[in-house]
């Protein structure tokens, strides 16, 4: 732990009259009144006189840095940082990045190919002692140092401050590929508003002689070879992955979808470019407006003919799962990335709050409404799947082969264009679709922004606007690859190898910095200057045990048997395995690189380098008062 200077030549000279800097600021709240300077000189005068430090109750020092007065009386003023403009709005924020896209597609497939209900057994576990113990962790930090994922690390461990740059360019490579699925998602929601859904009879020019129309027509049978308008229009029309013959040619670039990616970004960078002022008040409408549809879909599905045996096969429990490695992997896998810690936002996030905002709390709702959201999902999907499966006369096993995007453009699509009503209720599902991911997006590149900006405020600070900006036109410009007829190769790679060891690697290494080298004793004294309390036992136990073995566990089982990747009929070769894991590299290269960096421009011995770079560098100013002290 960090023990109080007592020595004189420790405390700050301030001689009376004077403003006192520390690392050339004056330690003040610059909202409050402009107080008499001898406020302040008693305070330095008394630690003056005692020859020890101000002790503030939570164990911290209050005393000043040795830098000396500015004889110039040169007034320096902390900025104060912006924050929330109401505690609803964080919440919002974190509940709808949390909860995004793959809440909707990836768990129900999961828990269904992994025993349905025995799955929610190490789902829950995997929860309690991995995903929920990271999330508060994150959020805990940010709140406390007040900084983004890059300039945090100088206020905990700076030989590990390359996580932060290795985060910036994962949120970089999620933004290249995320926001082209939305994009999808848009053109749905043009092509919705018709009186018949385009993607609903077999008779368009798009349409194959395989295309086989068993709604609308009795007594026709499914061959092996046999495909759905609505495959044929997602697969022909939207993505026209036809065209292309691989990653090797992905043809030319399709225009509609860049029209709709360029309107999408536009959106993104309308609702985030003013700060978390602006984004708190859209998260509004993006986080709230996915949950009444999803009530709607519920209850729609609910009353369609053969519901139940969807249900069924969704939650029937097949135990023998349980002794399958993969099957732990995989619950470990999704709700670690179904919370998100790793990608900065939640630091980002937990920075705009107010000091003494109950964050515990906060890790506990937002956590338990993405894995209630993620379970009620499965009933929206499930219900309509049972249908399907009743309306081909199959059983639902033969329904569910879709996955990932195609359960939601190609099968659910096509339920609802079969359905009474099917223009409205496709209408609201893509943009139900749309909302979740906008929010998810916000947050992504509030990571990189907020991470940034901190970094470099002297360049950006007072060029947000500029910055968005620039940033938003990289991340469409990176996305032009999957724009392509074969961009859905590209997601499908990207999706797989860009983000998931990457991004695993990045919070075992964060987890390992803050328990072991920060320490955890002295992390769960900053949680108690917040929240009046200390975390307990399971906490620290988690932190510094459970979580990093729950993070290698997952990452030592991806790399171990990396999936075979396959798209409709494309099987991906083994140079694109090579490409994955050079793209998931490319992240995370910047830590160890940054290491050697530090260790080199750092003068002394081998010993003392290491030492020095694993030693706070600045400290951390907390509110006390109208005065901001320093916890050193």
């Amino acid at each position: 732990e960090t023990e109080p200077l007592t020595s004189k030549k420790d405390v700050s000279d301030c001689n009376e009259g004077e403003d006192c800097k520390e690392n050339g600021l004056l330690v003040r709240n610059p909202k409050s009144a402009l107080r008499l300077v001898e406020d302040a000189n008693k305070v330095h005068s008394s630690q003056g006189d005692k020859g020890e430090a101000a002790q503030i109750s939570n164990g911290y020092s209050g005393v000043q840095s040795s830098v000396p007065c500015n004889g110039m009386g040169e007034l320096m003023e902390l900025e104060d940082r912006e924050t929330w403009s109401k505690k609803i709005d964080f919440l919002l924020s974190v509940i709808g990045y949390a909860v995004d896209l793959g809440n909707v597609w990836r768990f129900p497939y999961i828990c269904y190919q992994n025993g349905g209900g025995a799955f929610l057994i190490p789902y829950t576990i995997m929860a309690i002692f991995g995903g929920i113990p990271l999330f508060y962790m994150e959020l805990a930090l940010g709140q406390y140092h007040r900084n983004g994922c890059i300039s945090i690390w100088r206020k905990i461990c700076p030989i590990f401050k390359g996580i932060g740059f290795a985060i910036c360019i994962i949120d970089l490579y999620v933004a290249s590929y995320y926001n082209t699925i939305m994009a999808w998602a848009f053109y749905y929601l043009v092509s919705s508003f018709t009186a018949e859904l385009p993607w609903t009879s077999c008779t368009n020019a798009w349409n194959t002689g395989n295309c086989t129309d068993y709604f609308s027509k009795a007594n026709v049978s499914w061959s092996l070879h046999s495909s759905s308008p609505a495959e044929e229009f997602y697969t022909r029309q939207v993505l026209q992955v036809h065209r292309s013959n691989g990653l090797d040619d992905l043809g030319g670039i399709s225009w509609q979808l860049t029209l709709c990616l360029l309107l999408i970004f536009t959106i993104v960078y309308f609702s985030i470019w003013k700060g978390v002022k602006t984004s708190g008040k859209v998260v509004w409408v993006t986080a709230t407006f996915p949950y009444i549809i999803l009530f709607i879909l519920l209850v729609r599905g609910a009353t369609l003919p053969g519901a139940w045996r969807g249900v069924l096969y969704y939650l029937k429990p097949d135990w023998q799962k349980l002794l399958a490695t993969e099957v732990w992997v995989d619950a470990a896998a999704q709700i670690f990335f179904s919370l998100g810690p790793g990608f900065g936002v939640l630091l980002a996030y937990a920075s705009y709050n107010k000091f003494h905002n109950n964050c515990y709390q906060d890790a506990l709702v937002t956590s338990t409404v993405n894995c209630v959201t993620s379970f009620v999902s499965g009933f929206v999907i499930f219900t309509v799947l049972g249908y399907m499966a009743e309306m081909r006369n199959e059983d639902v096993s033969e329904v569910a082969k879709d996955t990932g995007p195609s359960l939601l453009f190609i099968t659910y699509a096509e339920a609802i264009a079969n359905m009474p009503a099917s223009t409205f209720f496709a209408i609201i599902f893509f943009l139900m679709l749309l909302t979740l991911g906008l929010d998810s997006t916000f947050a992504g590149l509030e990571g990189v922004i907020t991470g940034v900006l901190d970094e470099f405020p002297h360049v950006w600070s007072k060029r947000r606007e500029l910055f968005v900006l620039g940033l938003t036109i990289v991340c469409f410009l990176g996305s032009l690859a999957t724009l392509t007829f074969g961009g859905a190769y590209v997601v499908k790679l990207f999706e797989e190898y860009a983000t998931g060891p990457a991004v695993l690697t990045v919070v075992f290494l964060e987890a390992v910095a803050v328990a072991w080298f920060y320490g955890v004793t002295q992390f769960c004294n900053e949680v108690k200057e917040m929240l009046g309390f200390t975390p307990g036992w399971y906490w620290r136990v988690c932190w510094v045990a459970i979580s990093p073995i729950f993070l290698l566990f997952v990452t030592c089982s991806f790399l171990s048997s990396p999936p075979e990747l396959r798209l409709f009929d494309y099987h991906y070769p083994y140079w694109t395995t090579v490409v994955g894991y050079c793209i998931g590299t490319s992240s995370v290269i910047c830590i160890p690189i940054y290491m050697v960096y530090r260790l080199i421009i750092t003068p002394g011995t081998l010993k003392e380098r290491i030492l020095k770079n694993i030693t706070p560098e600045t400290a951390t100013e907390i509110p006390f008062g109208d005065i901001r002290m320093n916890a050193v």
